[in-house]
């Protein structure tokens, strides 16, 4: 009894318990500040995405650099068209008698007028006869129009009641270069110039968006590019780039047999047949000069397409906008020969350098009996061009750029295709003075074509 009243006592007076005494005590666990913690995830999800986005943005802007580092991309070769092929004439073909073993070889005889008569009296053609002709040409048409594409090109607009419509214009254009990854196709840009969409369709009836490259505003010719990943390796399997011919020879082209595909007649798929009527027609443009083909076959104001020969070889790009008033209707075509180097240019995306002349060559004639030198006789200057600033006048004959000598207009021609616009060249000419032509140093910036 004593022992529990001195224990009560001692707890009463806090002394520490001894022995089997335990202490409890009560922890409180501290507020949570949401607050504070909700602020705090934002922050960690925002840092989150700043850090995404930024990586993404330093991938998408290094991924080229690093795989260009890695897989360097090969520079397309500059597109180049073969050197044209002339046709061999018969009576071209001739052996040198020099060359040859002296034989002993029997005179021929000469067929007298009768003989002839007779034995063309002797051949006698049906209708078999013609129709199989006209039968294969038809397939020559036919094997040739998978190099043929109708470009369309799409323009959105509202009409008078405010109700929204598209117009559409078409063309036919020839495909010239089939490159690995993508097709060049030669067409009218009028057509396409201001279209906000351009449409190409093939043989196939395959379709593909097209883009312009380059445009030539002397020609009004432009070359449009299709990727193949648009179209497909089949449709690439199908189509052929077309085979360029020679239309200068006035012997081989001169009252041939051609064919014109495209759009002879103003719309698609239309076939003709004729001959060429002349192809000695010259087109002065500026610094250019084209030859014209013209033809007996009677087709649209508004034809487009090619003439080829029956080999299926193209020979001119119809173009019967400079028909002269009393032959509106017939088909002319601009010469491949002359329009070469033009789609080479627009092919590899190169601008027109631009000297601003339009000129003729010196003929013989001319020489001799107005003592006029060779060279490049500039006709017409053009306004606030190059070769005006410069001081180059019509009358003027160029004879010389550098040390590059220049016996005719198209040879200045054939230097403007090949320099670079903005480069400076030196060029020698000849002026009429007083009694004589005087030599001059002129120095020209050449310009761009537009």
């Amino acid at each position: 009894m004593d022992d529990l009243k001195q224990k009560k006592d001692t707890e009463g007076q806090g002394v520490p318990l001894r022995g089997s005494d335990f202490i409890t005590e009560k922890i409180k666990q501290r507020p949570v500040n949401k607050k504070k913690l909700l602020r705090r995830t934002l922050i960690t999800a925002a840092m989150a995405v700043v850090f995404a986005l930024v990586a993404c943005l330093t991938f998408l802007l290094l991924e080229p650099v690093i795989s260009n580092w890695l897989y360097p991309e090969e520079e397309p070769e500059p597109i180049e068209f073969p050197a044209e092929t002339e046709e061999i004439l018969p009576q071209d073909m001739i052996v040198d008698d020099s060359e040859m073993e002296q034989t002993q070889v029997p005179e021929e005889v000469p067929l007298q007028d009768a003989q002839i008569e007779q034995v063309l009296d002797s051949i006698e053609l049906g209708v078999q006869d013609y129709s199989a002709m006209y039968s294969q040409m038809a397939e020559v048409a036919q094997k040739a129009a998978n190099a043929m594409v109708m470009v369309t090109g799409s323009v959105s607009s509202v009409d008078w009641f405010n109700n929204p419509y598209e117009s559409q214009d078409q063309t036919s254009g020839i495909i010239v270069a089939k490159l690995e990854k993508e097709l060049l196709i030669l067409v009218n840009y009028e057509q396409v110039i201001d279209a906000e969409s351009i449409v190409a369709t093939f043989c196939n009836g395959t379709q593909a968006e097209a883009r312009l490259l380059r445009k030539d505003p002397n020609t009004r010719l432009a070359v449009l590019s299709v990727r193949q990943e648009d179209i497909g390796q089949e449709v690439m399997q199908a189509v052929e780039a077309a085979d360029l011919a020679a239309s200068s020879d006035r012997r081989s082209v001169l009252g041939s047999p051609i064919i014109a595909i495209g759009s002879p007649l103003g719309n698609g798929e239309s076939v003709c047949y004729g001959v060429i009527t002349s192809n000695n027609t010259t087109l002065n443009l500026v610094d250019a000069y084209y030859k014209i083909l013209t033809t007996d076959i009677y087709g649209s104001r508004n034809a487009s397409g090619v003439l080829i020969n029956l080999s299926g070889q193209v020979l001119g790009v119809i173009d019967s906008s400079h028909n002269s008033a009393d032959m509106e209707n017939l088909i002319s075509a601009i010469g491949i020969t002359e329009l070469r180097k033009v789609i080479e240019r627009m092919s590899n995306e190169r601008d027109q350098t631009y000297l601003g002349t339009r000129g003729t060559d010196v003929t013989i004639e001319v020489h001799e009996k107005l003592g006029v030198p060779y060279g490049a006789y500039i006709a017409e200057i053009e306004m606030d061009s190059p070769a005006m600033e410069a001081g180059i006048q019509s009358g003027d004959v160029i004879t010389k750029i550098g040390e590059r000598t220049i016996n005719s207009y198209g040879d200045l021609v054939r230097f403007l295709m090949e320099a670079a616009p903005e480069e400076s060249i030196s060029v020698t000419l000849m002026r009429q003075g007083p009694e004589e032509y005087i030599q001059m140093n002129i120095g020209v910036v050449l310009g761009v074509l537009e």
